[in-house]
């Protein structure tokens, strides 16, 4: 549920070792800001909770000299299954405490994540 009147829809969508996938949701949705649909007429009255869609693919990356990787050794490239991860936001503030949650629960030290704003038709 919105803690804002700003009901700006956004889309979080982030990739995540399937390891990690029920930790990363787990943390986003107890939040109650993400994953969330109220009903056209009713803001007040949620439908539906826990809303994501999944998708699996391969990614890859070679961690660098710096890093500290949970996955992968310096300096060698790793490839891995992965899964992409969509859902919705409403409102700026909310979706920046959802961003920080993910941050915290994800075990990469630098989680990919992408934050699009949603036009409303």
């Amino acid at each position: 549920m919105s803690t804002t009147n700003d009901q700006t829809k956004y889309k979080l969508c982030y990739f995540v070792p399937p390891s990690s996938l029920q930790a990363t949701k787990t943390a986003i949705f107890a939040t109650n800001l993400a994953g969330v649909f109220s009903s056209l007429t009713d803001a007040d009255k949620v439908l539906y909770t826990n809303v994501c869609w999944e998708t699996s693919g391969t990614g890859q990356f070679i961690p660098g000299p710096d890093s500290t990787p949970d996955i992968g050794t310096r300096g060698e490239l790793e490839v891995l299954e992965e899964v992409r991860v969509e859902m919705q936001v409403l409102g700026s503030e909310n979706v920046k405490k959802v961003v920080q949650v993910l941050k915290k629960a994800h075990p990469y030290e630098v989680p990919v994540y992408e934050v699009y704003k949603m036009e409303d038709f």
